[in-house]
């Protein structure tokens, strides 16, 4: 029986997951379309012998001014990191909104095919109607709507994927490239889509890419639990993670699948420092690169009330129960739960929800946060997790240097690859026609 050890992905975004991430003297904001910043992100994560490094991406520019959100078109990114490692799996986020199943497929197995198969498919069906106006559309279809075709959608997809037996290539020189009775129409006539196949390119040494997914709606949940292989999670605490992933694993089972096959991975941003206080101090450093009017009109939004008077260094003002907040529940419950929590003053809470939002964040020594990480993985919180650094790339390199050696030493986490595919790594089996 094999031993269960940590996974671990690196998110990738910009100079870091902390909003003010570009403005600090050690980011590399310059870097951000130049794509050997990527490729020693990589790099790097690959020595720290990481499950896979994840894009996420998003069809509209967002507030430039503020900083950077997207740069580089992950899938085109990608490729070129793919030629420049050699182990480390490689996820995207691909919209299923906004693109065509066959596009789709195609794309991804050719990636696979030039990763000698590392690829994974982080699958979304974007949010926001600014994404949409990018694309003929006045804007987003409603919920119900975005995730039954984004369900048809992975359906097509796959049966693309599989649409050539994994022996139909011959390559005769004297007779046949491919066995025609081996390549198999899909003939899908759907709600949303019509697609003939096969695909027009050989399956790829995964088979099919590996399916992530990120559900935190009910309607997001059930799509996890029905295709995910890997899950991207949200959870801020410890509590909320044993509930995340209890719920998962049982919707994973209702749908006649092993959910010991699915690795559901929290969020998770870390501020390391020799002692716990030098780590706090490191967090106030960055967080001190907030503009203020700006981070503060931000918090009104997700309040709902007017904060721009705030002092930044006095404990957060009383807030309304939930119950009276008429906006987004599941923000204002979080951000209620930070200020339970962690009793910040208003400039520590708008630097917490600038650094991963609602997502897990642990400070302290390289001992402490990797005592945190074994509690969580060893109580039902989390299979691994997805790493936000606050910056890029000096939060990910101490990571590596400080955290994962401790993790190794227990046992926890491995000491060398021992597979060459995203699949391999995450201990899933090679998908059959």
């Amino acid at each position: 029986m094999s031993v269960r050890e940590l996974h671990f992905n690196l998110f990738l975004h910009g100079c870091g997951h902390h909003q003010a991430a570009w403005r600090h003297p050690a980011s590399a904001v310059e870097q951000l379309t130049d794509i050997t910043y990527y490729e020693r992100l990589a790099q790097t994560a690959e020595a720290g012998l990481f499950d896979a490094v994840f894009f996420a991406d998003g069809q509209s520019v967002g507030a430039p001014s503020a900083g950077p959100l997207w740069s580089l078109e992950p899938l085109t990114t990608l490729a070129a990191m793919a030629r420049n490692t050699t182990r480390i799996g490689l996820i995207s986020t691909v919209s299923t909104t906004f693109h065509s199943p066959f596009h789709v497929a195609r794309m991804l197995a050719s990636l696979d095919h030039i990763s000698h198969g590392r690829i994974g498919w982080n699958v979304v069906t974007s949010m926001f109607d600014a994404e949409a106006q990018n694309h003929s559309m006045d804007g987003m279809p409603p919920s119900d709507k975005r995730y039954a075709q984004a369900a048809e959608f992975i359906d097509v997809v796959t049966a693309l994927w599989d649409s050539w037996a994994d022996d139909a290539v011959l390559a005769d020189r004297n007779g046949l490239f491919a066995d025609p009775t081996k390549l198999y129409p899909v003939d899908h006539v759907g709600e949303h889509f019509q697609v003939a196949g096969p695909l027009n390119i050989s399956r790829g040494p995964q088979g099919r890419p590996v399916l992530f997914q990120a559900g935190a709606s009910k309607a997001g949940r059930n799509l996890a639990a029905r295709y995910a292989e890997g899950i991207y999670a949200v959870a801020y605490d410890q509590t909320q993670g044993q509930e995340y992933y209890a719920d998962l694993k049982t919707r994973i089972a209702g749908q006649g699948r092993n959910p010991a096959t699915v690795a559901i991975m929290p969020g998770l941003v870390t501020y390391l420092g020799s002692t716990e206080a030098e780590a706090r101090a490191q967090q106030a450093e960055i967080d001190q690169l907030l503009p203020a009017t700006q981070s503060l009109a931000q918090l009104s939004t997700f309040l709902g009330q007017d904060c721009s008077d705030w002092d930044l260094d006095m404990p957060v003002p009383d807030l309304p129960p939930p119950a009276e907040f008429a906006g987004p529940q599941g923000r204002y419950a979080t951000i209620l739960r930070i200020i339970e929590t962690e009793r910040p003053t208003v400039r520590q809470l708008l630097g917490r929800l600038a650094a991963g939002g609602g997502h897990c964040t642990m400070v302290g020594t390289p001992e402490q946060v990797a005592d945190a990480i074994e509690c969580w993985f060893s109580t039902g919180a989390a299979d691994g997790f997805n790493l936000m650094p606050p910056l890029l790339p000096g939060a990910i390199e101490e990571f590596i240097d400080r955290v994962v050696p401790i993790l190794q030493r227990r046992g926890l986490y491995r000491t060398a690859y021992t597979a060459s595919t995203l699949r391999g790594h995450l201990g899933l089996e090679r998908p059959s026609v």
